[in-house]
């Protein structure tokens, strides 16, 4: 059984990322404390709310090293909604500029669409090989958001050494990235705790690549 954290930094829905994932199979533990964080086999990042707040109690707990520093060691990361978003360069939220972890190049803003938030159930368009949305195909899953990546800024390896990134994306006035999987750094703008069968089997999914 592997050992998952849910990073605790006073964001997110944690009982309910934990229920899930002890549900997908994993034994999970919620805390911020940063040996238990590097130790697991797995790290869950959630995340609800706005961009600034959501790095401000990660840089609190130094949640940002931590994901830092496991990904240096290639420790697989699943970061779950503004979980996700605080991975890329920047968020933009009513004209304010916040750094985020810049894992990935790029920012995060509002939503080009008539009604925001975007909340509900909705389709993703899902690349081949993917192994997040194996045996998911034409399946929906649950988001609330206002804010997103609407674009995906990391070119590919030129030397074809390390695989591209694998981006799905997902549609809601224009398009935006509703998940990324990237060697050990795995995210979703969705919240797959939220998501039914399909989120579920999605976790196990997840739970699968942590050889």
């Amino acid at each position: 059984m592997k050992k998952i954290v849910i990073l605790d930094y006073g964001s997110g829905n944690l009982r309910s990322a934990e229920r899930a994932v002890a549900r997908a199979g994993a034994d999970v533990t919620v805390t911020a404390d940063r040996d238990a964080a590097l130790a697991a086999d797995g790290l869950v990042v959630p995340g609800v709310g706005a961009f600034a707040a959501c790095m401000a109690g990660l840089r609190s707990v130094h949640g940002d090293q931590i994901i830092g520093r496991r990904l240096a060691g290639g420790l697989p990361v699943l970061g779950i909604c503004v979980g996700m978003q605080i991975l890329f360069s920047k968020g933009i939220e009513h004209g304010v500029t916040t750094e985020g972890c810049d894992e990935w190049p790029g920012t995060v803003d509002r939503l080009n669409a008539p009604v925001v938030p975007h909340m509900g159930w909705n389709t993703v368009d899902a690349p081949e090989g993917s192994a997040l949305f194996e045996g998911l195909r034409g399946e929906r899953f649950y988001f609330v958001h206002s804010y997103a990546a609407r674009s995906w800024d990391l070119e590919s390896d030129p030397t074809g050494t390390i695989p591209a990134p694998l981006v799905t994306w997902a549609e809601h006035g224009d398009r935006f990235v509703a998940a990324v999987e990237n060697g050990p750094l795995c995210a979703t703008q969705f919240h797959p705790e939220k998501s039914g069968d399909a989120g579920a089997h999605l976790l196990r999914n997840w739970l699968a690549t942590l050889d």
